[in-house]
């Protein structure tokens, strides 16, 4: 099943969409949003996928536009976002000099993210200056029910509901000053960006197993490819463990939002190319200019401009997309 939030007051209006992604049928007769609807998913699911079945007739419902989206979320209960591809984290610390402590490869590393103001799909990064070294990061993410403190990796994946797609914006060149003080992301961290659909677990067919999407998440800057790591090869820690790391001293509530962190793949062992080179290239800039670091000594690939376009969307064997695209181009403000 597929579920989307139209554009539509402070939370949006949530509508069944159809497969292919080509129409779409308000829900609001079952929930009026889609956190209604996981508040009391055991009673709204089942009246969802009658709305489902029915799209299945192809002169059912109306077309469906992802630029009248909202993020699936607009707004939720919390955001945190892992790091479960530790490449990533180990490329991040070698090019500053910094050796990576052994606990990363057992012990999740996670943040918590501003969740009140998500931006739609294809609405604007906006920021005020390109000083702040403005990067895109390609993810995977998942929403849960209400999850009980200290639940074990294993049982959390039952309360995995839905899985979408995340652009985690970053702030580069504000990172350093803030985690120099010690208290983590703030400014650093803009809103985030989602999947104009999020898609139930069944809807993945054997692409989702073992709490990690198996498939290529691909990305692209002004339309040139840019990045096509597996999410499901080099995932430290699973869906599972990340939602059992987050529940370990808290419960979360229906509506959470978790993150994959940027997705990354190695290269026979070593950090991985580019598209251009063959390989599967980057989920942000950040880490091609790693590797630059690494090997020449200082980075040549810039940060994204005002006017840059990125994309982010993942596709389905057959070619076709599956959570529509995150399509949205950089603005000042």
């Amino acid at each position: 099943m597929k579920l989307s939030s139209l554009k539509g007051g402070r939370d949006g209006r949530l509508a069944v969409v159809s497969h292919d992604l080509s129409r779409y049928v308000l829900a609001d007769q079952i929930a009026a949003t889609l956190q209604e609807a996981l508040d009391n998913w055991a009673t709204c699911e089942p009246k969802l996928r009658e709305i489902e079945e029915r799209l299945d007739d192809k002169d059912h419902g109306e077309e469906f536009d992802p630029s009248l989206c909202e993020s699936p979320l607009p707004r939720a209960y919390q955001w945190a976002d892992g790091s479960a591809y530790v490449n990533h984290v180990e490329l991040v610390r070698k090019a500053r000099g910094a050796e990576m402590p052994e606990s990363f490869w057992t012990d999740p590393l996670m943040y918590q993210g501003g969740s009140d103001s998500f931006i739609g799909p294809n609405e604007p990064i906006l920021a005020a200056s390109e000083d702040w070294g403005i990067d895109f990061e390609a993810e995977v993410a998942v929403v849960t029910d209400d999850v009980p403190m200290g639940v074990s990796a294993k049982d959390a994946l039952s309360h995995i509901k839905l899985i979408m797609l995340v652009n985690d914006v970053s702030l580069r060149n504000l990172i350093p000053g803030e985690l120099a003080k010690g208290f983590g992301f703030f400014q650093s961290k803009p809103s985030s960006a989602f999947s104009p659909v999020a898609v139930t677990p069944d809807e993945l067919g054997h692409a989702w197993k073992g709490g990690k999407l198996h498939l290529p998440l691909l990305s692209f800057l002004n339309e040139d490819p840019f990045g096509r790591p597996d999410a499901g090869v080099d995932m430290t820690f699973d869906f599972g463990q990340l939602i059992a790391h987050a529940a370990k001293t808290r419960p979360l509530c229906a509506g959470t939002v978790i993150g994959s962190g940027t997705v990354s793949n190695k290269l026979d062992g070593g950090p991985g190319r580019s598209v251009d080179d063959g390989g599967a290239g980057y989920s942000c800039i950040a880490e091609i200019r790693m590797i630059e670091t690494i090997e020449t000594g200082k980075p040549k690939t810039g940060f994204l401009k005002f006017g840059d376009r990125v994309r982010i969307e993942m596709r389905d064997s057959d070619g076709l997309s599956i959570f529509g695209a995150i399509d949205h181009e950089v603005q000042q403000y």
